[in-house]
């Protein structure tokens, strides 16, 4: 009976946190987290002030759990698209696919997040930067798997990476930002721009192996063993001669 009578609590808590979540989400869709009240989140749902506690230290950490839900579904069907070993024009139109379908059925989110990734509330910021940190490791892990990659240094992969998931993020924006001011013509424009913005990633891609091979080895070569910049020092002037 205890077993019974603690599953629906937990299920009822549950339920109020996802209401608390959905409300400010709402909220947020006309105003920053920071200018959010806690008292107009708890109006929406229904429940005392005090409740919000029992979910939430404060609407900061309200706001990293909404970045959690906003960001994580995406960047696992995007990894699954680029670990696929399809041609590259048939990922990038799978890939811009699913962010448009993501911008579709959770505008709230991708508004909060565009919003949010610069906003006044610094847990949120940071938690943001660390979604997409993972996304990019995510990324580059997938990325690595193709044969296109062999013989490139990891940490090139990774800023690889980093440039799909930049013009992902941004093309969800722009997106969100075409299906509200201009409609499905303005929205088929931002589509065919970040498709051609990732080809022209993916060309790139094909003559940076060599490039950024050389490139690392005249870095190496212009720091030095020791990693200064040339050999008379720390300071970059020569020892002065005795006498």
């Amino acid at each position: 009976m205890s077993h019974s009578v603690g599953g629906v609590r937990q299920a009822q808590k549950q339920k109020t946190r996802q209401a608390l979540l959905d409300a400010a989400l709402g909220l947020l869709e006309e105003q920053s987290l920071s200018s959010l009240g806690l008292r107009e989140v708890t109006r929406v749902v229904g429940v005392a002030p005090t409740a919000f506690y029992r979910h939430f230290r404060d609407l900061g950490e309200l706001g990293v759990a909404l970045v959690e839900e906003a960001l994580g579904s995406l960047h696992v069907m995007v990894r699954a698209i680029l670990a696929e070993q399809d041609a590259a024009e048939e990922r990038i139109d799978r890939t811009i696919a699913v962010v448009e379908r993501h911008v579709r059925e959770h505008p709230a989110h991708v508004r909060f997040v565009a919003r949010e990734r610069r906003g006044g509330v610094r847990a949120v910021r940071h938690a943001i930067a660390g979604e997409l940190d993972r996304f990019a490791a995510e990324v580059a892990a997938a990325l690595k798997t193709q044969p296109v990659s062999a013989g490139w240094r990891d940490e090139d992969v990774r800023m690889l990476a980093e440039l799909y998931v930049d013009r992902l993020v941004t093309t969800a924006a722009e997106l969100l930002d075409a299906r509200e001011e201009g409609g499905e013509e303005a929205v088929e424009r931002v589509v065919r721009r970040a498709r051609r913005q990732l080809r022209l990633i993916s060309l790139g891609r094909r003559h940076w192996g060599e490039e950024g091979q050389a490139s690392a080895s005249v870095a190496e070569a212009e720091s030095g063993p020791s990693g200064l910049s040339g050999p008379s020092g720390p300071s970059g002037s020569a020892e002065p001669s005795g006498g």
